[in-house]
């Protein structure tokens, strides 16, 4: 689990944790030497501050007996007052001394206690002697008296020397298999520290200079045009892996793309190839294509001889037929010849009336037209050869596939300053994915998506109108809605 966790998480984030073990097992290892430290310079310091407060107790202790002896021969305000600080000095230095059971052990706490009870006692008659006259019949038993007191406090100063010394010795040389030993323990321990981070700096490389090293011996490969060579495969799934993954699939890529320059090349070649047979065939074929222009239909020919057989079909009374003639004869009268960009809707209207007579007489009653005209259609401009195509591809599209057929109604009113045009079938419609990549073509202007005819008038619309829209809505089976917004000021024609 951990592993999957290693191999998910960033790259960002792999350094940090790097960074934090190496910082971790520093502060161990630091905290390590400090214990060490501690250990050792802990144990001979309390050794010789022991030995120091009994040595300083004992030498207090000498100095107040001498400081007393000497104020009793000659009581002066300079030995008083050299008495009175021995006394003190004798009485700090007895607080100071270690009484604590569990650390001192038995015989040195009874032998500190018998100090600090005889010494109390001591101090009593050692004041109260103090403050006797010299000429009291008891003096010199009192003195004695304390002279012995003393002489019991100095033996028992010197027993808690030899004691706290002895002691203190037994501790060191307990220890001292400790000291010698503690190089080879510090050495075992920076070992594991070392052997801990060289693990952590190989995890660190896997995940990050192994992926890099494949990646250049690939690359290298690639350079010399080998691609060859097996994919680098890595378990990341950080950015490593993405990197790894996208000069894969990169190499994939280039090495189809090399495939295919080859292989058009090798194409390029036959066509070459073959143009210059076609070539040599345009030349023999040069004089029959001369002949076959010559015999060629010029439109108004066409235009003439649909007239001529509409008149014959009028003299025939064939009004049916007339009618159909007369309305194809319309059709490419204005496809061929209307050059301007901007016409009436009452001519757009007309041509879309007779493309329909056309459509119905091919139907029959399977089509239906109907159209709903709210504006005034010899007043009304829109761009030439823009309803036909709409309607066009309401018939091509919607309900010629339709069994049943269906009906286009157009729908012509005025919004503000603009002219709305609506061209509704009850065709197949479109469906949702079809409608939403027509819509994105047109947003992108991409005409080549939504086919040649609506993407024509599409385009016109936009480039003409500033304000111009072409809008799109249809549901699968039950048919399509085109609706075009066209402004009608006068200054907005012709710009964009």
């Amino acid at each position: 689990m951990l592993r999957n966790i290693w191999l998910t998480i960033s790259i960002k984030k792999k350094i940090g944790i790097f960074a934090a073990m190496v910082i971790l097992i520093m502060a161990l290892s630091a905290t390590f030497s400090i214990c060490i430290m501690n250990f050792s310079l802990g144990g001979f310091n309390t050794i010789l501050n022991d030995n120091s407060r009994c040595h300083d107790f004992q030498e207090a202790l000498d100095l107040e007996i001498e400081s007393f002896a000497d104020y009793i021969r000659d009581a002066t305000p300079d030995t008083r007052d050299q008495y009175v600080l021995s006394c003190v000095r004798t009485e700090r230095c007895l607080r100071s001394l270690p009484f604590d059971y569990a650390r001192i052990g038995t015989e040195r706490y009874a032998r500190t206690w018998s100090i600090l009870n005889g010494y109390e006692t001591y101090q009593a008659y050692r004041d109260e002697l103090a403050e006797t006259q010299v000429r009291e019949s008891d003096f010199v038993e009192r003195l004695y008296r304390v002279y012995k007191m003393q002489e019991y406090l100095q033996t028992y100063a010197r027993r808690l020397v030899q004691v706290t010394l002895k002691e203190g010795n037994d501790s060191y040389q307990e220890k001292v298999p400790v000291f010698y030993n503690m190089p080879y323990l510090i050495l075992a321990i920076s070992a594991v520290f070392m052997g801990f981070v060289m693990f952590l700096t190989k995890i660190l490389s896997n995940a990050l200079v192994s992926p890099a090293v494949l990646l250049a011996q690939c690359a290298r490969k690639i350079a010399k045009n080998d691609f060859t060579g097996e994919d680098p495969s890595v378990e990341n799934r950080d950015e490593m892996g993405e990197l790894v993954r996208a000069f894969n699939k990169m190499k994939r890529s280039t090495k189809g793309y090399i495939d295919t320059l080859k292989e058009n090349h090798r194409m390029s070649e036959l066509l070459h190839r073959e143009e210059i047979e076609r070539v040599e065939m345009e030349k023999q074929l040069s004089g029959a294509r001369l002949e076959l222009l010559k015999s060629q239909i010029n439109p108004h020919f066409l235009f003439n001889t649909l007239n001529m057989i509409a008149c014959m079909a009028k003299l025939e009374e064939a009004v049916t037929t007339e009618r159909m003639i007369s309305s194809m004869s319309s059709l490419f009268r204005y496809n061929l010849k209307t050059s301007e960009q901007i016409v009436t809707l009452a001519r757009e209207l007309k041509v879309v009336q007779d493309y329909m007579y056309i459509q119905q007489m091919r139907f029959g009653s399977r089509i239906l037209y109907s159209c709903d005209l709210k504006v005034d259609a010899e007043q009304a401009m829109i761009p030439a050869f823009t309803l036909q195509p709409v309607v066009e591809n309401a018939m091509v599209h919607g309900l010629s596939k339709k069994e049943q057929g269906g009906r286009v109604h157009v729908r012509i009113w005025e919004q503000g300053k603009r002219l709305v045009i609506s061209v509704a079938d009850t065709g197949l419609g479109m469906s949702e994915e079809r409608l939403a990549e027509v819509t994105e073509a047109m947003k992108e202007r991409r005409t080549s998506r939504i086919g040649i005819g609506l993407g024509n008038i599409y385009k016109r619309i936009h480039m003409m109108y500033k304000q111009g829209e072409f809008r799109i809505a249809s549901i699968e089976g039950r048919g399509t809605v085109i609706q075009m917004f066209i402004p009608q000021e006068k200054h907005n024609r012709g710009d964009k």
